[in-house]
């Protein structure tokens, strides 16, 4: 895999972050413990199957309360911080394991979860106005894009490992 190619998959995930903090996170653990991501010290530990189920229990549980109405916007400090942090993990992970400095990939991914956050709390308010339909509606539309979304490191992994883009599909 090309510098570049890393480098936009560090930024992808980083705006997947800002849709939903713990959904590309959780995609990383179980892709570095089935072993399509290489992972080393001092993120290694994202490799075991435990970093895996823990990540996607988080990630459910945050799939299910952004749904609820006393949920504060993602542009909350708090909520912008932990995508903003999710961002930049998932950005190094990423870089790591396709070769690229960390540093770089933590920043792309850090910029991108900006991105994800903003972008998408515009584009949510937006649609919603748009389609005159319930939040829920589009919140469930944003979910389906940052689990779809998800996939893209473990193809970015199988492409890379195989070599092959039509293997890996």
């Amino acid at each position: 895999m090309t510098p570049a190619n890393v480098l936009v998959l560090t930024f992808l995930i980083g705006f997947l972050a800002g849709l939903r903090a713990l959904t590309p996170v959780a995609a990383i653990a179980w892709g570095a413990h089935l072993g399509w991501l290489q992972l080393r010290t001092p993120l290694s530990w994202l490799s075991s199957i435990i970093a895996a189920i823990f990540f996607s229990l988080l990630a459910v549980g945050e799939l299910v309360n952004d749904k609820l109405p006393k949920t504060p916007s993602r542009t909350a400090p708090p909520s912008f911080i932990a995508r903003i942090l999710m961002g930049a993990l998932g950005g190094t992970c990423i870089a790591m394991a396709g070769g690229a400095g960390t540093a770089i990939g933590a920043l792309m991914g850090i910029v991108g979860a900006v991105a994800g956050t903003l972008g998408g709390y515009h584009a949510r308010k937006a649609l919603v106005k748009a389609l005159g339909s319930p939040d829920f509606v589009v919140a469930l539309i944003e979910d389906a894009i940052a689990v779809g979304g998800r996939h893209l490191a473990d193809v970015a992994a199988l492409i890379e490992e195989s070599g092959k883009p039509e293997t890996a599909l």
